[in-house]
């Protein structure tokens, strides 16, 4: 296949990362970075070795060449640019969340529907072959019947943090929350009843989130995010003959295994561990640093030239808003929130 030409609209976010990744690609390339500053954007092409820098978004946007762009802004701005990105007839890779409503969210897949262009919220942990295992494992009913997911994405930021911003669309929940919740719909489906209960500190963003969600055929889910706590990342599903433990579930940093775990003999029953290649065949490169990132990218670029759809479009994007919604919903009143199903 050939190499799709990438943008990249930057002030903040995972770009770097996304550079770092793309840089052995042989489906992606990005070609154009847009900053705010031009000054920043000169220095942010030279650092990553980008060959064009522009000083304001619009000017990129307006680049014949480029045929998809990477929205890595601040939260607040994700839905505007993606819409003008795709008005622009651009592709586009939304940055973690798509956008902060979902009202934003549909006016965003109104737009690349009336574009006709591809359009994927950057949720990376879906493309690794990590999850696809899992979710194959649990299908095929080898941890028997599923019963419970447990999920946790935690880090220490610092105060001035623009992912600690509520102004920006920081929080516990819209930042790190995004991963887990998306795990959980991934394996578990859509929940029909959530409760969850925030920390704020000063009026400013939630800083800690934690949440249990009622899902479909008596499944229980619960995670916790926080951006003040010690780093911690888990994931967790269970059945009612085994279970499934993912390391490092968000960025899959060199993941060669997941955990498969079933019940040990009596009498107590201690579990009995097996470790179940991811890429048996190394057909997914995921020992390369920031693989992850590359590989959500590859397949989008795969997508515009004409390979497999994107499984993840418009109706999770909105289903994972609506979702979010009722969480914070939830958590500002202190309430459990129906959602139907």
């Amino acid at each position: 296949m050939r190499t799709v030409r990438w943008g990249l609209l930057v002030t903040g976010g995972y770009a770097d990362v996304a550079m770092m990744a793309n840089a052995d690609s042989t489906t992606s390339r990005f070609v154009a970075v847009a900053h705010d500053d031009a000054e920043q954007a000169r220095a942010y092409a030279a650092t990553h070795s980008i060959e064009r820098a522009h000083g304001t978004f619009e000017e990129l946007l307006a680049s014949d060449d480029i045929e998809a762009v990477f929205i890595a802004l601040h939260p607040v701005h994700h839905a505007e640019w993606a819409i003008k990105a795709l008005q622009a007839g651009k592709h586009v890779v939304v940055e973690k969340p798509v956008a902060l409503s979902v009202e934003d969210a549909e006016r965003v897949f109104d737009a690349a529907e009336a574009a006709g262009r591809i359009c994927v919220e950057g949720v990376m942990f879906r493309h690794h072959p990590q999850h696809e295992l899992a979710k194959k494992l649990v299908d095929e009913g080898a941890i028997g019947e599923l019963r419970y997911i447990y999920a946790a994405c935690t880090a220490s930021l610092p105060p001035d943090y623009f992912r600690r911003d509520r102004e920006l669309g920081g929080g516990g929940l819209l930042d790190l929350g995004v991963f887990t919740l998306a795990a959980i719909r991934l394996h578990g489906g859509t929940p029909t009843r959530v409760y969850a209960e925030e920390v704020r500190r000063d009026g400013g963003a939630d800083l800690n989130f934690s949440a249990s969600l009622r899902m479909p055929n008596d499944v229980l889910a619960q995670f916790e995010v926080g951006q003040e706590v010690c780093r911690g990342d888990a994931f967790q599903i269970v059945g009612t003959t085994g279970r499934l433990v993912l390391g490092d579930p968000w960025f899959c940093r060199d993941i060669k295994h997941i955990e498969f775990q079933v019940q040990g003999p009596p009498p107590h029953g201690d579990p009995v561990s097996e470790l179940i290649p991811v890429d048996p065949e190394g057909e997914f490169g995921c020992d390369r640093k920031y693989a992850v990132s590359r590989m959500q990218f590859d397949a989008v670029s795969r997508s515009i030239t004409g390979g497999p759809a994107i499984p993840w479009g418009r109706d999770d994007a909105v289903e994972q808003a609506r979702v979010m919604e009722a969480l914070l919903r939830s958590s500002g009143k202190v309430e459990v929130v129906e959602l139907g199903g």
